[in-house]
């Protein structure tokens, strides 16, 4: 299950880090304004999603990565609170609390599947004994 959940985890980021980098004017309406050089910010975490999906399919970089993504996943949590409660039209990604509750919601788990991909936690699966 885990090294399932390692590789839809990298494409996942993968296909993030390239939205960052192609794409990155979404993001950038979604950056709360304390966030200093937006633009640039957006392709940096573009470039590290990346390099941390990379991470999480080499061995040796496996729990820095998995490390590296919760941390990531848990510092652009409030660009999802802002693309939320400011109601930031985004092309194709709806506007409606349909979206946003879940979105939010599953922040958490994005951070839980970061870390189990990383070998940084075996919870709840550890066995007892």
């Amino acid at each position: 299950m885990r090294n399932v959940l390692r590789w839809a985890m990298s494409a996942l980021f993968v296909v993030a880090g390239v939205a960052h980098l192609r794409s990155p004017a979404p993001f950038v309406a979604i950056t709360p304004d304390w966030v200093p050089f937006a633009n640039e910010m957006i392709l940096v975490t573009g470039v590290l999603e990346i390099a941390g999906a990379i991470g999480l399919l080499t061995t040796r970089l496996r729990k820095a990565a998995g490390l590296g993504l919760a941390f990531y996943a848990l510092c652009v949590w409030p660009a999802n609170f802002k693309h939320a409660f400011d109601g930031i039209a985004l092309g194709a990604v709806p506007s409606s609390w349909w979206y946003h509750a879940p979105r939010l919601a599953l922040q958490p788990v994005i951070i839980w599947a970061a870390l189990f991909a990383g070998t940084v936690t075996d919870w709840p699966f550890r066995r007892r004994g």
